[in-house]
């Protein structure tokens, strides 16, 4: 069975957890999201997407 899982809902998880748990501050929360929407319109944006999608294929073909 793939389970197949938005990269997005994914952090915004893991950013959750972080603020219930680990005692994130939601003022560290926003800085980091708009530090991703500054970075989504850099000329890094597409070096980003590449690594994350190769990262994701490698986690894809791994056999357990």
């Amino acid at each position: 069975m793939a389970l197949s899982i938005s990269a997005v809902v994914l952090l915004a998880i893991i950013v959750f957890l972080l603020i219930k748990k680990s005692g994130l501050k939601a003022g560290h929360a926003i800085v980091c999201v708009l530090l991703g929407f500054y970075l989504a319109s850099s000329t890094v944006a597409p070096t980003i997407r590449d690594v994350t999608t190769n990262i994701a294929g490698m986690l894809g073909s791994i056999k357990f």
